[in-house]
């Protein structure tokens, strides 16, 4: 075992000061000099059974306080619950900023949020009184803070980048989103480090729920048509982008949030196993390798530390404490993030536990005719 967990020792030390910092919550979205010239934005709202979060969100865009002109179209993705009568009576009173267009129903091929989102766009680019600069594509349960389209729109003119993402802040209110959302969050950014997104290589991601695009660019490469089948939409749309030459740029959000409660752990495991079998490309090995990879990295240096102290394999027991602390070094700033005690470190083993059988889960059941997702098979 020793040998193994010396490996995964040199694994981490290579993850924690050589991949990017990803383990630590930033960039954050800087104060920037406001632009000569405000550009027009739109925003694009796609809403599917939103009724509930759209109440607490879509006032949080009416009330921005953006010096130039702002739109907002909320488009009702085929909902049952009322939300787009709930949308048009928030409208009513700010109709000269709040559209909402009543969605059409899905073509085949198309994934059901990208086909709200390429509606949305196409109605703000056939504005032609006004058309947008820029569009703010954010999800139905994204809050914004009053300053939050100025201060995206500053930092895209004054860094020059194409697109400006936000991974919005989601709660961490109940037992399971404690236990599983710093994690996520966590993994994702090990897949993605922020920093190299904005960089020149080839590393593009954004984060769905906020996502400031410039209009022209996202048309020339093609627009959300070129990706209408992607599950994982956000990260579709962002290689698009950089392969046609786009600038990136993705960080943590101070002032955009999610409203959306995951109470239990049935809502959490649902919004992870309908894209983890996509992410790995639908690559059985592919799945292993990553359940093994979660293993190793997560489980096997406690182990290691157990099996050693007990047996007296002082070798062992020490390559398990230098993976073990350096597991926990770079999870704490997560933690922290998240407003949660640095004891929640801890966690992170079990964590990573239930990310590997949602992962199998994913798989199991898109082998078994597609996962759903808001009533919707995919």
């Amino acid at each position: 075992m020793d040998v193994a967990t010396g490996i995964v020792a040199a694994v981490w030390l290579y993850l924690v000061l050589g991949h990017g910092r990803f383990w630590w919550p930033s960039p954050r979205l800087p104060v920037s000099a406001p632009p000569q010239r405000w550009p027009a934005v739109t925003v694009v709202v796609p809403a599917r059974n939103e009724r509930a979060t759209l109440a607490r969100t879509l006032p949080t865009l009416v009330a921005q306080n953006y010096p130039g002109r702002l739109r907002v179209i909320v488009v009702d993705d085929c909902s049952d619950d009322g939300t787009a009568a709930l949308a048009a009576g928030l409208a009513s009173d700010s109709p000269e900023r709040v559209q909402v267009l009543t969605g059409r129903p899905r073509p085949d091929g198309w994934a059901g949020k990208l086909w709200a989102v390429d509606q949305g766009i196409t109605a703000a680019l056939a504005d032609a009184s006004a058309p947008p600069d820029y569009l703010l594509l954010t999800d139905a349960d994204i809050a914004h803070r009053p300053d939050s389209v100025r201060r995206l729109v500053a930092w895209a003119r004054a860094d020059r980048r194409d697109m400006v993402s936000l991974m919005a802040r989601l709660p961490v209110l109940s037992a399971w989103e404690r236990l599983l959302i710093p994690a996520f969050v966590y993994f994702f950014a090990q897949l993605y480090p922020f920093r190299r997104v904005a960089g020149p290589g080839r590393t593009a991601a954004a984060a769905g729920g906020c996502i400031l695009v410039d209009a022209a660019m996202l048309v020339a490469s093609g627009g959300v048509a070129a990706v209408r089948g992607a599950v994982i939409d956000d990260v579709s749309l962002a290689r698009l982008l950089k392969d046609h030459g786009a600038r990136l740029w993705l960080g943590f959000a101070d002032d955009v949030e999610s409203v959306r409660p995951y109470p239990g752990l049935a809502e959490l495991w649902r919004m992870v196993s309908r894209s983890a079998y996509t992410q790995l490309r639908h690559q059985p090995a592919l799945v292993a390798a990553t359940v093994a990879g979660l293993a190793a990295l997560y489980l096997l240096p406690p182990a290691a530390v157990i099996v050693g102290v007990l047996t007296a394999d002082t070798a062992t027991w020490v390559a398990g404490a230098v993976a073990w602390g350096l597991t926990v070094v770079s999870y704490a700033p997560m933690v922290r993030y998240h407003r949660l005690p640095w004891t929640w470190t801890a966690t992170l083993p079990v964590a990573a536990v239930l990310y590997g059988a949602m992962t199998v889960d994913s798989a199991r059941q898109h082998h078994r005719g597609g996962v759903t997702w808001k009533g919707r098979r995919y």
